[in-house]
């Protein structure tokens, strides 16, 4: 009997295989669509806005802001994440929002940050950005877990810079907004490279800190800022690290 259950067995599986579906190879890549604001709008619940930020990572610089507004008859074409463009088409894309939406802006400082962590100051950024907007939104989207007390109903949706196209128009705003910011910034502090990787953890950036120290832009609350400006050393910055003393 166990030899006739193995060559049952054997062909159950055999012919599983057979059966079960091949992935494609060949997936078209995820984009966003207006789908979620155009149900809302369905509802009778317009202006929707998207938001987003940009400078959570970095060691250096504050973490910006945006909320959008888009015009249901002038979307951009070409929006997407942030991340997934490059410099040139986020320029291009960035002044089209500006154009046909409405914008709203807000920076999260080196010091709020510092204060408050980083994750505080982001969201009071992203609260700011929706009251910084020209009309008051019945509805907001925003990336990630965090939902935003912004007078209105909020909802968040992780991963929403690659899946609604009002959080990817914010999420170019942002990062826009807060590049250009940085290359300010490298003008001002020179030899920090701020211009090509905008404050984040890059070897070019702690070559840097290495040898100038921080500057007046750069989060001491960051594990490497506080151990390039000895305020640690490296057993305390992995001691703090660890039990979350520190952001690194």
């Amino acid at each position: 009997m166990p030899r006739f259950a193995a060559q049952h067995a054997r062909r159950m599986s055999r012919t599983a295989a057979k059966k079960a579906p091949r992935l494609p190879l060949d997936e078209p890549p995820l984009r966003p669509s207006f789908r979620r604001e155009r149900a809302a709008m369905k509802r009778g619940v317009f202006p929707v806005a998207g938001v987003d930020e940009a400078g959570r990572g970095p060691l250096a610089g504050p973490v910006v802001a945006a909320a959008v507004i888009l015009d249901p008859k002038r979307i951009p074409r070409g929006l997407d994440d942030s991340k997934k463009l490059d410099a040139a088409a986020r320029e291009k894309l960035y002044a089209r929002i500006c154009a046909t939406a409405q914008v709203g802006i807000a920076f999260g400082s080196r010091a709020r940050i510092d204060r408050d962590n980083i994750r505080q100051a982001s969201l009071w950024a992203l609260r700011q950005a929706v009251l910084a907007l020209p009309v008051r939104p019945r509805l907001v989207f925003v990336d990630g877990i965090d939902r935003i007390d912004c007078g209105c109903d909020c909802q968040a949706v992780i991963s929403g810079d690659a899946l609604v196209l009002s959080i990817s128009a914010a999420s170019i705003v942002a990062k826009v907004t807060r590049d250009r910011l940085m290359v300010q910034v490298g003008a001002a502090h020179p030899g920090y490279g701020f211009e090509r990787h905008m404050g984040y953890s890059v070897p070019e950036h702690f070559r840097a800190l290495t040898k100038l120290g921080p500057c007046a832009h750069h989060r001491r609350s960051f594990a490497p800022v506080a151990l390039a400006a000895g305020e640690v050393t490296l057993g305390e910055e992995l001691d703090l690290a660890g039990n979350g003393g520190l952001t690194q």
